[in-house]
């Protein structure tokens, strides 16, 4: 390789394959002259494929085989297969051809003894003729011997077989030659081409791990393969192991392929992790194995005997008896450096006692990791003083360093800080270098470069890194990337396979270029999985290796590559992984990676001219933002394979945010010269590299870096200030992605030491309290009580010392642990049975280790065998109030039989005796604290815990210290908050702290460590203890408590009720809402504008409103009008018209800050519809009201008289505005003058509507009234009325319909006035039965009413009626009787549910009712008998003297009266001149012939029977007249009328006749009678006894009968009678009478 070789490469020798020492070139001489004593045949040794090999005797082909201590004694053929016979080994499987060789050598148990590498047939081109030659030979030569055997003599066997076996030896010598032939073209062709069988190293079989004991020895040994033959280095804890500088310790031998380090007579020292490694060019390998090295237990003096067999050791001293005390002194302090500096740290060491060539283990650290020399590290020992050189300083080298010097009685530790700060420039204003290159996941194709960023950019942001590479032994770098890359990896392409490289990276911004970081480690360009496909199996055990031949596979086309995935997705680049496919022949296989857009069907090949070797890939050159999808195919010689499904759709981009900015930075004294700054860690964040942190003299704008190299944690301390000088702090994080923006700067701090505060021991006072929690045969379990006094800072661990008591005699105190414990507990092992032992315990803090407790009690280390568990351990008090308190407590270390089931927990009052101890919880809590209340203020108490399992309950743990019940000054509780972000915290305050207090959150009484759940702050005196996504999982008991404080503590019970509540307000906080009054609403204006609007219940004055229609913002203009009154909050939005384009979703999305609120209102359908039908209504209502116009539309009312009237309200009228009336399209009325301008038109409806009488007004100049009166309402006035105003501005009209269902509602409304003004249901009495009744003040004759008896309505026939007569409507019950007793009603339908009326027709008003109807039927009974006078005679006769009087009435009553004439009061008798007749008991007649002037007179007619008496009479005036000029005849009908006769002509004249009647009644009391009645629409409609045609008893002598005219009709009762002439009959005869 041209150029000088690297220093790893000098030192290692790596690459220098024909390196060997003189001792593997004499273990190699030996070994082939071995193999040639062994086989008896000069043979050729090679080593192929990194093991040696020899070639044996075979009959076919050659093969390779390799063994520990197996002789090759003969091999026989088979078909494709050599199998090779040992002694007591044979392998005997036959193979058929193309069948696959198993590649497994067996022995006769099946046993697996090694393994057989095939050589392919195609390697061996000119062996084949050979082959038949020799198996045609072989055949003849046993076919002759055979034949000899049994044909020939002694001796010509004896000569065959001399013939035989020199043809043999002929033979065996031309297979010889063929074999090295072979081999020769074989390594040849290898030559020729290298890659084709390289490899990287394998370990065939790896170091296992061993356990010794002291002054024993142990070999480590390992088989390796690989080609080119790789180099093997030995380590120990990562530190080469040289033999050389340990003569005598370390032996290390390579025997071929097989490597071992011998150690010898370990010693404790030697425990430790080794691990060799093993490298070539095409890449390295490594292997671990663990060596730990025991002791006897005890101690031996200087003159005890060694334990075991004792070996010389050259130069050093033995350390047993001995026991070292180490100091460190003359320490290094805080270091500063700069980059390319060369820095040393030293310290001296003093060992007592001091042994001459005493080497104890001397061992550096930086930030815990151990340092192992290298070209960057040199470490010296000088025997008093360890120095560590650190050549050229790099930001890398920052960091803790810490020296441990180790002897077999311990070690101690010495620790400092070194920074190391930016070089120069090279040009001003350019960033820092990055640093902490590191290379990763290198395989053939790319390897993937990181780094970290550097803290200081130099002024300017960082626009991206450039990334150099070198190949190994060159010093060419070579750039990279084209351009910057900001995120802080980059996969590197286009490397040569097999070959090495390093790398390194530059920062560039707007200035310039920084200096490059260091060379990272070189790596080799190899691909791990290569390993994997190296043909063959692991050797077993034996180490045993079988070679033979092969058929070679045909071509086979790979299938799919498996569980492809994208592993590393930024914005300039996009990493892919998958694994090989099942199915891929014995060939190698390459890639080709396809990628298609999202979306798409497109595949496009990425690496068209190269294809990949590796199962990794990264591709460049993608658009951000755009989404993939990625495939790949095998390819070989034999095609290209079928795809791998898809990878998930990814978006190019970086998935990795740069971290936010950590919070809370509080800066706290520490030295003269350092404050230690504690942050909150940045949240959220992904892959955090670490943090930088900045610092600035307050007052000054310059910021410098504390640190240079990223800390991980959230805690630092800056050194290298100014003491007196005030500072300020802030903190940036970093990952990948980049670095944040800086955090809030901390609150000043002035440098001034704050360990100790000004107290005399800064360091912890010594615990007390010892005690044994746990004891077995070699250890105890000790537990202790935290010290009363912490120190100047808190306690960050403990250290046990132990000593044995022999006979009450101390022994020397021995450290138990060499690191530091943290917990109150610690097992000390290594003691012995049956031995007594005290112990002392010490704290430590930053300020140093305490002094120790006083020594413990004396326990005896023997094992606890009993049932029950130990006793708890590290009680602790904490929230201590005036009536409660907290006890805290840790489980037993010994659990006893059985697990730990329970604690209880005692209590007694300090100063009390044993006897006064009482249980706080009667049944077992299964907890680790509890909550103790009911306690007396101002008292002291102590308390103990005892723990139980299923075999009952241990031993009481140590009693805690007086506890003083009672709440301190300036104690407060857990607050819970909810933030304006809905964030849920938890607070905490405390007005006690000091400079070293910090605050302790626990959950359930443990310290809270999931930072991905809660996050806590602290600022001052207040904490807070944020949930970041709160949940189910967070309930639980809260707490806080502050260190460096008298017991200052709270907490808080998150329940499930409690958190749901929390989780609501924070909703509310987070969400937070505008409320409003009123949701969105739309009304209509006048000229039909729409108006949207809502009132929102508080807005400040910088909300806004953002109108939106179906998702589109709108903004004011012609269409749109809006308003936001910020004082009332109301928001409107105002549309002239509505059209069509309208319809859909209107919202008003409010914004408060960050209150957000919208309310949406969704017009479709038939909602729209309906409200542009009504807007442009209300537009035409607009216009319409502009000339007369109806203020109310027509309408009617139903007075409480029953009258229906029809009225409207008019508005806008003058005086030329005419109103007309119209009823089914006819006028039926017209006001041409309309005397007011606002007023009321009425309108009663009549039942003919011949003519209308206008009323008078009901208010004077503002109302008109028009009347039309009626007496019934009917169907006659159903119809459609119209009103129409109009005048010179236009007309309106307004119309009611009154036709079926408006007819049926206003005549509804008629019946509800109706039903209302009917009286209450009454009870009477008839000749027929009884009457059931009620008065209505109207009556119409559509009304309908329904009877009901007992509920149920009543089916009416002859002896049950109702009927109407006038306004009383009644119910007629026939005949009564008990079965008609009960509950009667009346029911007025009037459409909304009508009114009933009732009556209780039952007990005694029923009697009452029967009787009075019995009474009444006896007195109709004599009415309707008597006897009567029905008619026929008028009241005057005047006739002329010599005519015929002819007068005929009507008799009736039953039984047949008795008829009596009398004149004059006297009776008359009928004889020739006055005729007297009384015919078939119903006429009587009354003639006179030839009428004188005696006949005058006054005439009546008495008729009589047992029910009554009643008479009739006349006046009969004769007067002298002229000649006769005929007879009128005047007869009755049955009713009594005069009856003209059909021969006379009526005269012209009408005169009437009247006469009078008198009725007597009987002697019997007959009472009157109802007059009969009609029906009426199913029911009897009875007259009234005052109508006319009632005949007129004595008792009403006014009223008079109708008189009889010449016309037959009945006129008007005369107030005068009227004078008629009467003719005589011309004959004589008396047949009629007649009047003139």
């Amino acid at each position: 390789m041209p150029g000088s070789l690297p220093f790893y490469q000098k030192h290692q020798r790596h690459y220098d394959h024909d390196y060997r020492s003189s001792e593997t070139q004499a273990l190699v001489s030996k070994y082939r002259a071995s193999s040639r004593s062994s086989s008896g045949y000069p043979a050729h040794t090679c080593t192929s494929g990194g093991y040696p090999a020899h070639t044996c005797n075979s009959g076919y082909a050659p093969h390779i085989c390799t063994g520990h201590g197996l002789t090759s004694a003969r091999t026989s053929t088979s078909r494709g297969l050599t199998a090779s016979s040992y002694s007591g080994l044979e392998q005997s499987s036959q193979l058929t051809k193309r069948a696959k060789a198993t590649h497994l050598a067996v022995d006769r148990e099946h046993h697996i003894i090694g393994y057989v590498v095939p050589i392919f047939r195609g390697s061996l081109e000119f062996a084949g003729g050979y082959s038949g030659v020799e198996d045609s030979r072989l055949k003849a030569t046993s076919a002759s011997m055979w034949g000899q055997d049994h044909f020939t003599s002694g001796l010509e066997m004896e000569r065959s077989e001399v013939s035989s076996r020199k043809v043999t030896i002929r033979e065996s010598a031309e297979r010889i030659s063929l074999s090295k032939t072979i081999y020769e073209n074989e390594e040849h062709n290898k030559r020729m081409n290298k890659d084709s069988l390289m490899h990287a190293p394998e370990f065939v079989i790896k170091p296992r791990s061993h356990t010794v004991w002291e002054n024993q020895s142990v070999r480590l040994h390992c088989t390796l393969s690989g080609w080119p033959n790789p180099h093997v280095v030995w380590y120990k804890n990562n530190v080469t192991i040289d033999p050389i500088a340990h003569p005598g310790k370390y032996k290390i031998e390579s025997s071929y392929s097989v490597h071992s380090l011998e150690i010898d007579r370990c010693d404790f020292d030697d425990t430790a992790q080794y691990h060799v490694s093993a490298m070539n060019a095409k890449g390295e390998q490594s292997a671990y194995a663990s060596v730990v090295v025991k002791r006897f237990k005890g101690e031996m003096d200087t003159s005890a005997p060694s334990p075991r067999r004792s070996y010389p050791r050259v130069g050093l001293v033995s350390e047993y008896g001995i026991t070292f005390k180490t100091h460190i002194v003359d320490t290094f302090g805080v270091s500063f450096g700069r980059e390319g500096e060369t820095m040393s740290l030293g310290c001296t060491v003093i060992i007592h006692p001091n042994l001459e060539r005493y080497q104890p283990g001397v061992e550096w650290y930086r930030d815990d990791v151990l340092l192992a020399p290298s070209k960057w590290h040199q470490m010296h020992w000088s025997g008093d003083r360890a120095t560590l050189t650190l050549t050229h300083l790099n930001k890398e080298d920052e960091g803790l360093y810490t020296l441990r010097v180790t002897t077999k009685s311990g070690y101690e530790t010495y620790s400092a800080y070194v920074f190391v700060r930016d070089a120069d420039a090279e040009v001003e204003g350019a960033p820092g270098a990055p640093l902490d290159v590191r290379c990763l996941d290198a395989n053939k194709d790319y390897v993937i470069v990181s780094w970290k960023q550097p803290a200081v950019d130099g002024g300017n942001s960082i626009l991206g890194y450039f990334v150099d590479r070198c190949e190994v032994g060159t010093n060419h770098w070579i750039q990279c990337n084209d351009t910057p890359v900001k995120f802080a990896r980059l996969p590197v392409t286009g490397l040569v396979e097999g070959r090495s490289y390093a790398f390194r990276v530059r920062a560039v911004n707007k200035s310039g270029m920084s200096r490059p970081s260091r060379t990272s480690e070189p790596v080799a360009a190899v691909d791990a999985a290569d390993r994997a496909r190296v043909r063959g199996t692991s050797a077993p055990v034996t180490g045993q290796i079988i070679v033979t031949e092969e058929e070679p596979a045909e071509g086979v086309v790979p299938g799919k590559p498996l569980e492809l995935e994208v592993t590393e997705a930024t914005k300039n680049y996009v990493v892919l992984s998958w694994k090989p496919p099942g199915e891929r022949g014995h060939e190698g296989i390459m890639y080709y990676v396809e990628k298609c857009v999202s979306g798409t069907d497109s595949w496009q090949r990425v690496n068209t001219e190269i294809p990949v070797k590796s199962p990794r890939f990264a591709l460049f050159d993608l658009a951000e933002g755009k989404s993939y999808s990625f495939r790949v195919r095998c390819c070989n010689s034999a095609g290209v394979g079928e795809p791998s499904p898809p990878t998930e759709a990814t978006t190019v981009g970086d998935k990795l945010d740069v971290p936010a900015a950590p919070e809370r930075v509080v800066a706290t004294r520490n030295t003269d010269t350092s404050v230690v700054v504690s942050w909150e860690k940045s949240r959220h964040a992904k892959d955090l590299v670490g943090y930088y942190i900045e610092t600035s003299v307050v007052g000054s704008d310059t910021w410098e870096p504390c640190n240079n190299k990223p800390v991980p944690g959230s805690r630092f301390v800056c050194h290298g200030l100014v003491t007196g000088e005030t500072y300020v702090f802030k903190v940036r994080a970093v990952n990948a992605a980049g670095i944040s923006v800086s955090s809030q700067e901390s609150e000043p701090v002035l440098v001034k030491a704050a360990i100790g505060g000004g107290i005399p021991h800064a360091s912890p006072a010594p615990p007390f309290g010892i005690s044994v929690l746990e004891c077995v045969r070699d250890s105890m379990v000790l537990g202790w009580k935290q010290p009363a006094f912490v120190g100047g800072s808190d306690i960050t661990g403990y250290f046990v010392d132990y000593r044995e008591v022999i006979d009450g005699m101390e022994g020397q105190w021995h450290e138990a642990n060499i690191q530091s414990v943290s917990d109150r507990a610690y097992r000390v092992c290594d003691l012995k049975e049956n031995k007594k032992y005290q112990f002392q315990v010490r704290a430590a803090n930053m300020a140093g280790v305490g002094i120790p407790s006083l020594p413990s009690n004396t326990f005896l280390c023997e094992e606890w065998t009993i049932a029950v568990p130990g006793p708890p351990h590290d009680l602790q008090v904490t929230e201590v109030r005036s009536s409660s308190l907290v006890l805290l407590w840790k489980p037993p270390v010994y659990q006893g039989r059985d697990a730990v089931n329970g604690f209880y927990v005692d209590i007694k009052e300090a100063g009390a005796s044993e006897e006064a101890w009482r249980g706080i919880n009667k049944k077992a809590t299964d907890g680790k604290f509890i909550k103790i209340e009911n306690l007396q203020e101002g008292e002291k108490y102590v308390f103990r815990v005892r723990a139980q399992n299923n075999a009952g309950v241990g031993n009481a743990s140590e009693v805690t210290e007086p506890t003083l019940a009672e709440t301190k000054a300036g104690t407060k509780e857990i607050m819970v908050d909810v933030d304006d972000d809905g964030v849920i915290s938890l607070n905490f305050e405390c007005s006690a702290m000091s400079a070293e207090s910090k605050f302790v959150w626990s959950k359930n009484y443990e310290e809270i460590s999931d930072t991905e759940r809660i996050a806590v702050e602290t600022k001052g005196s207040k904490a807070k203890a944020s949930f970041l996504a709160p949940g189910e999982e967070d309930i639980g008991i809260y707490s806080c408590s502050v260190t460096h404080t008298d017991g200052a503590s709270a907490s808080y019970d998150l329940t499930a009720e409690e958190l749901k509540k929390l989780l609501e307000t924070s909703h509310d906080h987070k969400f937070p809402i505008i409320p409003l009054k009123s949701e969105l609403a739309v009304e209509l204006q006048e000229k039909g504008r729409v108006r949207f609007w809502l009132q929102a219940e508080k807005i400040s004055a910088n909300g806004k409103v953002d109108y939106v229609f179906n998702d589109n913002s709108l903004s004011a203009g012609e269409k749109y009008k809006m308003n936001f009154d910020k004082n009332t909050g109301v928001i409107e939005m105002i549309m002239e018209s509505l059209t069509p384009k309208d319809e859909g979703t209107f919202t008003f999305q409010l914004q408060d800050g960050k209150a957000t609120n919208q309310s949406s209102l969704v017009l479709i359908g038939d909602v729209f519809k309906a409200l542009q039908k009504e807007s442009e209504f209300q537009m035409k209502e607009w216009v319409r009201k502009q000339g007369p116009h109806f203020v109310e539309y027509l309408g009617f009312e139903v007075t409480p008289e029953c009258c229906v009237i029809l009225k409207c309200k008019v508005g806008n009228i003058k005086k030329d505005t005419v109103a007309l009336w119209q009823k089914d399209g006819q006028d039926i009325k017209s006001d041409q003058q309309l005397s007011f301008t606002e007023g009321v038109l009425k309108l009663e409806i009549a039942q003919r509507g011949a003519r209308a009488v206008a009323g008078t007004a009901d208010t004077v100049d503002t109302v008109d009234d028009v009347t039309w009166r009626q007496l019934k309402i009917s169907k006659k006035d159903a119809g459609v009325y119209n009103i129409v105003l109009k005048d010179d501005r236009g007309k309106d009209t307004s119309t009611l319909n009154l036709t079926d269902q408006g007819f049926r509602d206003m005549m509804n409304e008629v019946f509800s006035v109706i039903a209302n003004s009917s009286t209450a249901l009454k009870i009477t009495s008839t000749d027929e039965g009884i009457r059931l009744y009620t008065f209505v003040s109207y009556y119409n004759d559509l009304l309908q009413v329904t009877w009901h008896y007992k509920d149920s309505a009543i089916s009416f026939s002859d002896r049950i009626k109702s009927g109407v007569v006038g306004e009383q409507l009644w119910l007629q019950i026939k005949e009564p009787t008990e079965k008609d007793t009960g509950k009667y009603a009346i029911e007025f339908n009037d459409g909304k549910g009508g009114l009933r009326r009732t009556v209780e027709l039952s007990g005694q008003a029923f009697d009452d009712a029967v009787a009075e109807f019995k009474r009444l039927k006896a007195a109709a009974i004599a009415e309707r008998n008597r006897a009567r006078v029905k008619g026929g005679l008028p009241d005057v006769v005047t006739i002329q003297e010599g005519k015929d009087l002819n007068l005929t009435c009507n008799i009736s009553g039953d039984p047949v009266p008795e008829v009596t004439w009398l004149k004059n009061e006297r009776e008359i008798v009928s004889d020739d001149h006055l005729l007297l007749k009384f015919e078939s008991g119903k006429f009587a007649s009354f003639i006179i012939t030839k009428v004188n002037s005696a006949d005058s007179g006054k005439y009546s007619i008495l008729v009589k029977n047992k029910f009554g008496t009643e008479s009739g009479e006349f006046t009969l005036q004769v007067t002298q007249g002229p000649v006769d000029l005929g007879v009128t005849s005047y007869l009755t009908d049955q009713d009594g009328n005069v009856m003209v006769g059909p021969n006379t002509t009526p005269p012209k004249k009408r005169t009437p006749a009247t006469a009078r009647t008198k009725q007597k009644p009987s002697d019997s009391p007959v009472p009157k009678t109802p007059p009969p009645g009609k029906q009426v629409d199913g029911r009897e409609n009875v007259e009234q006894v005052k109508e006319t045609g009632k005949t007129v008893t004595e008792e009403d002598p006014a009223e008079t009968p109708p008189a009889p005219t010449a016309t037959g009709t009945t006129p008007e009762t005369p107030q005068h009678p009227e004078l008629c002439d009467v003719a005589a009959s011309p004959s004589g005869s008396p047949e009629e009478a007649t009047a003139q």
